[in-house]
């Protein structure tokens, strides 16, 4: 496995496309692996989520089965005069997960449930809209996911919706187009929340697999991937 990281250039055409249009990313993503990426299943994918650090400042990351060359993004879209990209073995962290471990963890995901409206009707997919229902999806999934959100102390916190170490943020509702496989236009609705926070390893094993094949629904589109960093 490979964790990889591109910085984008807002101020080239070429970035702006790719940050306006998930589909478009996923299409500058999934062309830097020359043998195309492995059909979604149960093994290890080609994961991709973009940070906005600044304004300026925005990073791709990458975790993939095969080492990317992501020469055409930094030609239409980065740096191409002053900077390329970086990709790192994965490998090693991975393996260094033990129980008991605290990280820094940064996650986009695309929160949903499924419900329904009256009985007898098949159940829909509904997006989480709220910071308070958007945590509280991403904590029905640590226990599975060998992970647990660290707890605030008691004292620490300053009301109900303030009991662990992560924020909510950069929640967006979008819609972007999508060729249907029958050629009609359809525009696909996707919502997104960031969380940046501290965990704790509780079941290694598992936490590894997630980490490789991602967390929740819409990876293609830039969901899902989970990275870790040393906690302070």
């Amino acid at each position: 496995m490979f964790l990889s990281r591109v910085r984008l250039n807002p101020a080239r055409a070429g970035a702006r496309k790719l940050l306006l249009s998930p589909r478009a990313m996923h299409g500058a993503v999934t062309a830097a692996f020359v043998d195309g990426v492995p059909e979604p299943g149960g093994g290890p994918r080609v994961l991709w989520r973009l940070d906005h650090n600044a304004r300026n400042e925005v990073y791709c990351y990458i975790v993939s089965p095969d080492r990317p060359d992501l020469t055409h993004v930094v030609e239409q879209a980065g740096w191409p005069t002053t900077q390329t990209w970086e990709t790192r073995d994965y490998t090693p962290l991975l393996s260094r997960l033990q129980t008991g471990q605290k990280w820094a963890f940064g996650l986009t995901a695309n929160p949903v449930h499924s419900i329904r409206r009256k009985d007898g009707e098949p159940t829909k997919v509904t997006a989480h809209r709220t910071p308070r229902h958007q945590l509280s999806w991403l904590l029905q999934r640590q226990e599975a996911n060998g992970f647990e959100i660290v707890a605030k102390p008691q004292e620490q916190q300053r009301g109900p919706d303030d009991a662990y170490e992560v924020i909510v943020h950069d929640r967006h509702a979008r819609r972007f187009g999508k060729v249907e496989p029958d050629g009609k236009q359809n525009r696909v609705p996707l919502v997104t929340a960031t969380f940046d926070g501290r965990l704790k390893v509780t079941d290694p094993e598992a936490l590894r697999r997630m980490l490789v094949i991602g967390l929740g629904r819409a990876k293609a589109y830039g969901c899902g991937l989970m990275t870790l960093a040393p906690a302070d």
